[in-house]
């Protein structure tokens, strides 16, 4: 049986993965079809609804058990837009446009986690006691919190040049053939680099305390805020 705590900070935790991977998901769609494919509006996924893009899986089930078990907060995925590169404008070349659709996803996990770290300043400038209140404003800080970690932890993780996440779409074309014959191994290689301290020290988290470190100075926050 969960407990209160439990359950609470399995809905705190779940929501940001939810909304995250929504607007991710979004941002795919909405450049593709900016770029002349209209298959995401066709097939419903030009929109921030959740309903058009949870996966059960990734979405929820894998988030849920990274609080209940402990694991990677980061890790969660939904239903990958489908897009049709030979409908793209002739503005753009088909790997260019496969490019801007990939690179989409990540920074708007970037524009999520800055936008919840300039809110976490704004409450930490008017208002420093709710950053530690135990109400319900505790809990919008805390979401806050988690809507920028969560997110950080996004924008690098699909970033990793790695198929299929979107990293592996900006790699440049002497790298196909590489790309191809790691495809198949490439769930292992995921797995090998979360799981081997050195890999995801180098690899994934370095480049979130940088991401991170960056953000916080921007915005003046003090780290241990966070925490």
């Amino acid at each position: 049986m969960f407990s209160p705590d439990l359950i609470r900070s399995i809905v705190l935790n779940l929501v940001p993965m939810v909304l995250s991977l929504s607007v991710h998901e979004f941002a795919h769609a909405l450049v593709a079809d900016k770029l002349g494919d209209d298959t995401p509006r066709r097939q419903g996924r030009l929109t921030l609804s959740p309903l058009e893009h949870y996966d059960v899986f990734g979405t929820i089930l894998v988030p849920v058990a990274a609080v209940v078990f402990g694991g990677f907060s980061f890790i969660g995925w939904a239903r990958p837009v489908q897009v049709t590169p030979t409908a793209f404008s002739r503005r753009v070349s088909m790997r260019t446009g496969m490019a801007l659709v990939a690179l989409a996803g990540p920074l708007s996990n970037l524009l999520l986690a800055t936008l919840s770290v300039g809110a976490l300043a704004v409450i930490l400038r008017v208002s420093p006691a709710m950053m530690f209140a135990q109400d319900g404003r505790g809990a919008l800080v805390y979401l806050l919190r988690a809507m920028y970690v969560l997110n950080v932890g996004l924008f690098v993780f699909n970033l990793l040049p790695i198929p299929p996440l979107d990293g592996s779409r900006l790699l440049p074309r002497r790298l196909d053939s590489l790309q191809e014959t790691i495809a198949p191994m490439s769930v292992m290689l995921l797995l090998v680099i979360l799981y081997s301290a050195t890999l995801r020290t180098w690899l994934i988290e370095k480049p979130v305390r940088l991401v991170g470190g960056g953000l916080e100075g921007l915005f003046a926050l003090p780290a241990r805020v966070l925490s």
